[in-house]
């Protein structure tokens, strides 16, 4: 069994990338076009909305190429910092 499953990192894509990243780092980890999964994910639009929910939250949680932190752990960790300061 090869250990690339090891290697790989959900990422947001810097070189594939329309709006923030988030088709292209998943069409990335799992081998397809990034254009699939954007197709994918104006269907789910289409069919109720679902699709800009998952988008969104998929750009909270996966880091950009290059950071170990995604937007989510920057929002909380300026709240909590704004926090210790009242």
């Amino acid at each position: 069994m090869s250990n690339d499953w090891e290697k790989k990192q959900l990422r947001r894509s810097a070189e594939h990338r329309m709006l923030t990243g988030v088709c292209g780092g998943i069409g990335q980890y799992i081998g397809i076009d990034a254009n699939i999964v954007r197709l994918a994910f104006a269907v789910f639009t289409l069919l109720g909305g679902s699709g800009i929910v998952l988008y969104i939250i998929a750009w909270l949680i996966m880091p950009e190429e290059g950071s170990d932190t995604s937007v989510l752990e920057h929002i909380i960790r300026n709240f909590q910092g704004k926090q210790s300061n009242l």
